[in-house]
């Protein structure tokens, strides 16, 4: 694989880390700061709305700009966020960098995955995005246990020092090996709306939100599952933990291999499908370790499969915003996690059963998959070609 889309995955490992990392240690963080614990839960509550807007606006105010300058200095942000975190006295201060941090990652991430797609030939531009969405998915479901180990050696700081420090090699190498990669002719902010607003990728990126929302509908339960339902103890629930993470991050690969083998839309469909039976299964999967164990390895690893052909379908749909596009589905997958985050939790209240959310979970990726295939299904708008979607169907 090419070298510079192995540094910009590393690059997401180090920059996704920061978001829900404290997810594991806000008891420690609340007594830090003099706060509630549900006070503290709104630094990953600001940070996951901050990260859904900020992504497409900065996108489209630093679109003409040459890339890699603009990727180095949101990684400069990154860090300095990551050092007022690390000495923040009160909560108002470690918000504000909980903000820039948001700010900056969104930017980032956005640009690991439209960099990663140009530096590649097209047909490997799935496995591309793949790559860096392992780095992205990684980072997203490790941090969790990453946080809870280092805080209770160290404190909860050095986790944000440690970020800091990572920020500062992946700063290094961007700096080195990648080359400069120039801005684009800013199109209109109404036109890319427009595109968003289009049946065809509109759905599209509904079709995210809802498979996000339906993964997150149990997996921000996951521990009282193991707990109640498997009735494993803390340290078989960290084991557990860390099996899904290996195999979450494997999805972000077989999604963008199987997308440059079969195509994109092809691939939507399996993974959506796949997921939802997963899902719907679960819980009668719970009666043996020897079957619940597969079906969660299988659960983890399609829970990050769609991202990559998704990301290609949209860049194939419509080359021209297709930079614009890339962002509105990171926040489309931002905002799926908030959402099935929230309905698992009216389902757990409501039916008393941590079990039943796998079912309104699958329910609700049913959802994402009526939105694909209308998306799919749907006419792609003819409009006068560009001069970038020209080079992107010469090259």
């Amino acid at each position: 694989m090419n070298l510079k889309v192995i540094i910009l995955a590393l690059s997401a490992v180090a920059v996704g880390l920061v978001e829900l990392i404290i997810g594991g240690i806000l008891p420690n963080i609340a007594n830090d700061l003099n706060v509630s614990i549900s006070t503290a839960g709104q630094l990953i509550t600001v940070f996951a709305l901050i990260y859904a807007i900020a992504g497409p606006v900065l996108l489209v105010m630093t679109n003409k700009y040459e890339r890699k300058k603009v990727y180095l200095i949101a990684m400069a942000i990154f860090f300095l966020g990551n050092i007022i975190t690390y000495f923040s006295p009160n909560y108002t201060v470690m918000m504000i960098a909980r903000v820039l941090t948001a700010m900056s990652t969104a930017l980032i991430m956005v640009l690991s995955l439209i960099i990663a797609a140009k530096v590649v030939h097209p047909s490997h531009r799935a496995k591309a995005i793949g790559l860096v969405t392992m780095g992205i998915s990684s980072s997203l479901v490790m941090g969790v246990p990453l946080g809870i180990l280092i805080s209770e050696q160290f404190g909860w700081r050095i986790l944000f020092l440690g970020i800091a420090v990572l920020s500062v090699g992946s700063f290094i190498l961007v700096s080195i090996f990648l080359e400069r990669i120039p801005g684009e002719k800013s199109i209109p902010l109404s036109q890319q709306l427009k595109a968003v607003a289009s049946p065809k990728i509109g759905t599209a990126h509904l079709a995210t939100m809802f498979m996000l929302a339906g993964h997150y509908t149990i997996y921000a339960y996951f521990t009282p599952f193991l707990e109640d339902v498997m009735h494993l103890d803390a340290n078989w629930v960290s084991i557990f933990y860390l099996l899904f993470g290996i195999a979450a991050v494997s999805g972000g690969a077989l999604g963008g291999t199987l997308s440059d083998a079969i195509g994109p839309q092809k691939s939507i469909i399996i993974f959506i499908v796949s997921f939802a039976v997963v899902l719907f299964l679960l819980p009668f999967s719970t009666f043996s370790m020897f079957v619940f164990i597969p079906v969660m390895l299988i659960w983890g690893a399609l829970s990050w499969s769609l991202s990559p052909p998704q990301q290609s379908y949209l860049i194939q749909t419509d080359p021209a915003t297709s930079d614009i596009q890339q962002s509105f589905n990171n926040s489309a997958l931002q905002v799926g996690i908030s959402i099935g985050s929230g309905f698992g939790g009216i389902v757990l209240s409501q039916t008393g059963s941590v079990s039943h959310t796998a079912w309104y979970g699958s329910a609700v990726v049913l959802i994402a998959l009526a939105c694909a295939v209308f998306s799919i299904t749907r006419k792609a708008v003819v409009r006068e070609r560009t001069v970038k979607e020209l080079h992107e169907s010469n090259a």
